[in-house]
């Protein structure tokens, strides 16, 4: 009859609870420090990221990761890059290549998500043997999908092209192109740079404001239009090659108060360098920017020259 339950399925179902309260197997409510495992934590424990090197093509990962603690690094095979979803596009108008050429690897996005980056880590380093920075903020990987190369027409980073410097080795044992680029931005006469690094062997999961708050105008001037325009520069450009600290590329051995010490000791020296460094320096490794007018030049001098204060008049 319905709505009766009969003795037998009665004794069953308390025979089921008094074993169950054995066991010890009780529902549980999530408390403040019970967090359910998300799809992007389950595969970073799935990916079984080494703590050593095993081979001199696996990449270095860093910065806020899930179950990294900070200062951490952990290494990704390149079996396990291969794994990934892959794009595969050919590209046209990169530097790094003399003709068309078919690209083969992990967009910067996917890589992120596989690894389970922190919500907090909205900018993405990627880090060169010669200790040039590249800086992927989210509107940039959204605009660009810029992608960790894996395979160059079909092969592998030992038969890669020279780089384009035509010094050294390869270009691996990573390097980071787009399906395409046309710029979305200008600040004076700064358009919005490709970023193309090769030699890549590190990628650094980082909070955007802490890395660009190390090279932040400083002093009463901060605030004006010029300074920030030399500010929004110099994070593309600039930092690419020069530190602050730790933060910053140090390809170029100059610091960031190097700098800083020419623009306000020698303006105009410093602003002529910038605009064509090997006039100056034959032996110079830094490109030309003969496209900067003088208001560019301008905000950039003025940009530097916040970071020592002048002396009282």
């Amino acid at each position: 009859m319905c709505g009766m339950v009969s003795p037998r399925r009665f004794l069953f179902g308390v025979v089921l609870l008094i074993i169950v309260a054995g066991l010890g197997l009780r529902p549980r409510r999530l408390g403040a420090h019970q967090i359910p495992a998300t799809p992007q934590a389950a595969e970073a424990r799935a990916l079984r990221l080494a703590k050593e090197r095993g081979s001199p093509l696996d990449l270095e990962v860093s910065g806020d990761l899930a179950s990294l603690e900070p200062g951490a690094t952990r290494f990704v095979t390149r079996e396990q890059l291969l794994a990934m979803p892959q794009s595969v596009f050919t590209v046209t108008g990169d530097s790094n290549f003399t003709a068309a050429t078919q690209i083969a690897g992990v967009t910067l996005a996917e890589l992120a998500r596989q690894l389970a980056s922190a919500p907090d880590s909205d900018l993405i380093v990627a880090i060169c043997a010669d200790r040039y920075h590249a800086h992927y903020t989210p509107a940039y990987v959204t605009s660009h999908h810029p992608a960790l190369v894996l395979k160059i027409d079909g092969k592998d980073p030992a038969e890669w092209p020279k780089n384009a410097e035509g010094l050294g080795p390869g270009m691996g044992p990573f390097l980071i192109t787009h399906p395409n680029f046309t710029s979305k931005s200008k600040i004076l006469a700064q358009p919005e740079e490709p970023q193309r690094p090769w030699g890549v062997v590190e990628i650094e999961f980082r909070d955007e404001k802490v890395v660009f708050g190390a090279i932040a105008p400083r002093g009463p001037r901060a605030s004006e239009p010029a300074v920030q325009q030399g500010y929004a520069i110099a994070q593309q450009n600039c930092f690419r090659c020069h530190n602050m600290g730790t933060e910053g590329g140090g390809k170029a051995g100059r610091t960031w108060l190097i700098l800083s010490a020419w623009a306000n000791s020698a303006p105009d020296a410093f602003a002529a360098y910038v605009r064509d460094p090997k006039s100056k320096n034959p032996s110079s490794q830094m490109p030309a920017n003969p496209e900067y007018d003088d208001v560019t030049l301008k905000a950039i001098t003025s940009y530097f020259q916040t970071f020592i204060p002048k002396d009282p008049q």
